[in-house]
């Protein structure tokens, strides 16, 4: 009853984000890390720095705003400057906290993060498919995105969906922490699943052993990535 009651929308409608959401920049080559490396070395006037590293998710973006500690609103990424009112879908995400875990919520907080199928949902899905007859998912993805944006909630709760936050969006009365890591950290803290496969690394020889250990055990990962991301730590 707290989750999914209200009745299939006729469309989605639009929500513009009061802080943009970017795209990531690409490397695809050891040169290309290096080069990341040093611009920002060169930009910060730093002989070193601080990395957070966690893993990119295949998924769908989305951002979730609470408001005095209640989500009142979820919206897809779109063109990173207005995305569409998902609410109702992301309420069956069981992973998605409706209240906030803390006594003193702030006015306002917006968690950015990504909505994904596991591995073993979509093959539960795709086999109960079978057994029905009915169409399979092609991928984990697919299964993902297509769920987030079915226009009966309904529809959307059968997927079994996940969600990982990664970031913040637009705040008011949240004291932020001083790190990327640590904003990670106070987000478990509030509730949100937050991917265990994360760590601050120093310089380009960090940034290269992360991607290793990833590659070597990206085939047992209970979900799909296509990467993984590197900021710089410190926010300021």
């Amino acid at each position: 009853t707290q989750r999914v009651g209200a009745a299939p929308q006729d469309a989605f409608a639009e929500v513009a984000h009061r802080v943009p959401m970017l795209s990531l920049a690409n490397a695809f080559s050891d040169e290309d890390l290096a080069n990341f490396d040093r611009r920002c070395r060169e930009g910060l006037d730093a002989p070193s720095v601080d990395y957070s590293c966690e893993l990119k998710f295949d998924g769908l973006a989305v951002t979730l705003a609470y408001e005095e500690g209640l989500l009142v609103r979820g919206a897809t990424r779109g063109d990173g400057e207005t995305g569409e009112d998902v609410t109702a879908n992301l309420r069956t995400v069981r992973a998605i906290p409706l209240r906030l875990r803390t006594e003193s919520p702030p006015k306002l907080l917006e968690v950015r993060g990504e909505v994904l199928m596991l591995r073993r949902d979509f093959e539960a899905y795709n086999a109960r498919a079978r057994e029905l007859g009915e169409k399979e998912l092609v991928n984990p993805r697919n299964g993902a995105a297509g769920g987030l944006r079915q226009l009966d909630p309904r529809l959307t709760a059968k997927r079994r969906l996940s969600f990982f936050a990664y970031g913040l969006g637009a705040h008011e009365g949240w004291r932020v922490p001083a790190t990327h890591a640590g904003v990670l950290d106070a987000l478990a803290g509030l509730g949100f699943p937050v991917a265990r496969d994360r760590r601050v690394v120093q310089g380009a020889q960090g940034l290269l052993g992360f991607y290793a250990e990833t590659g070597a055990k990206r085939a047992g990962l209970p979900y799909d990535i296509d990467g993984v991301v590197y900021k710089v730590d410190a926010l300021a």
